[in-house]
């Protein structure tokens, strides 16, 4: 069986390296390509795909909020975050998100190919910093008897949050999700209020903290 595969990543040289040593093995195939997220998630709802491999950090909609999406709509499709950064802040967001696997940018030479093969087999891929820091939050929470908190703030909540931290106008957010501007402000409001936060300092922060944008 050939595992068919969706690559996003808005740096279509780093898709080209990355297709080179995929489409190098007998039993993986690319057969699509996404430029950014909310691109990847319609493609995967097209059908075809048997596993999305999504870089966290992209515009329109990030790799997080595409493995959110895909979750939602198509449960059979695999999830791989590929990512530049150690952050343990975006591998819990990855696994929250539905992810198989996170694997970093600096080694998916190594890594990327036996990350695919296991997440069709049904297993987590993890790279060794991941499982350190699995370990930990694990016992720190066990200490705690405390479980991970889910997002508390809608998918649209999030794309408007992203907008603002990329530094986006009222006005052109609204003609980005084709809203209203009274629409942005009104979730804008209830954002913070959700979130107990002031200003766009403060939902810039929480937009890096939960892996919306890059920091």
């Amino acid at each position: 069986m050939t595992t068919r595969i969706l690559l996003a990543d808005d740096h279509a040289l780093v898709r080209r390296g990355l297709r080179l040593i995929l489409d190098g093995e007998p039993d993986l195939r690319v057969v699509a390509e996404a430029g950014d997220g909310a691109e990847a998630v319609e493609k995967v709802a097209a059908g075809g795909v048997d596993l999305a491999i999504l870089d966290i950090a992209m515009p329109r909609m990030t790799g997080l909020q595409a493995a959110r999406e895909m979750t939602r709509r198509a449960s059979d499709v695999r999830i791989l975050m590929l990512s530049m950064y150690d952050n343990e802040q975006y591998f819990f967001e990855a696994l929250k998100a539905g992810a198989s696997g996170y694997v970093l940018k600096s080694v998916a030479d190594q890594d990327l190919v036996a990350a695919c093969r296991a997440a069709m087999r049904g297993e987590p891929f993890l790279y060794a910093g991941a499982i350190s820091a699995l370990i930990r939050d694990y016992l720190m929470r066990s200490r705690q008897n405390d479980r991970l908190p889910e997002s508390i703030l809608t998918p649209r909540e999030e794309e408007i949050v992203k907008l603002i931290a990329e530094g986006n106008s009222s006005k052109e957010i609204a003609a980005t999700l084709v809203i209203s501007i009274k629409t942005v402000d009104r979730h804008r409001a209830n954002i913070l209020a959700k979130l107990g936060m002031r200003d766009r300092l403060d939902l810039t922060r929480y937009a890096i903290r939960a892996g919306l944008v890059e920091p």
